[in-house]
């Protein structure tokens, strides 16, 4: 499956779609970028002086890129699987932040496959500045599953 396709595949729209590219993907892992639009509307009350990205935004980027589009190549690898109705969940999460990411920075996001079985997707993941310093850092777990009924 190719790149393109995978992002079509999404189950996210703008404004909580949180990936503009994918560079690499394989059945280990993946690396994606997102742009941190001034223009985002969370922007607006956090903070009022200084606008920030909130953790739990850098989180679900971190998420979409490394848990959800790597999720979405190892089904694809299974010739019966049908992509039209994904339903995630987000299982687990610990990550740890060390920079803030302020509008209009773009972050790159890289994930290492630690188990996928039964379904369920366990990831290490990082996130990474332009200047290429660790933004955060973590573990997320998800359950990726095809559904006649998602929403």
């Amino acid at each position: 499956m190719d790149i393109n396709t995978i992002i079509e595949k999404l189950p996210y729209s703008k404004p909580f779609l949180f990936v503009d590219g994918l560079s690499s993907i394989s059945k280990n892992g993946v690396t994606g970028s997102f742009n941190f639009r001034e223009d985002l509307e969370f922007y607006e009350g956090h903070f009022k002086q200084l606008p920030v990205t909130p953790g739990v935004i850098l989180t679900e980027c971190c998420a979409q890129i490394g848990l959800v589009c790597l999720g979405i190549f190892l089904l694809s690898e299974k010739p019966e699987t049908n992509l039209d109705n994904l339903a995630i969940a987000l299982s687990s999460s610990e990550m740890e932040y060390y920079l803030p990411v302020y509008p209009g920075e773009t972050v790159v996001v890289s994930s290492e496959k630690l188990y996928f079985r039964f379904n369920k997707l366990k990831c290490k993941v990082r996130m990474y500045n332009a200047s290429k310093e660790l933004v955060c850092k973590g573990e997320l777990a998800g359950m990726i599953k095809i559904s006649a009924n998602a929403r």
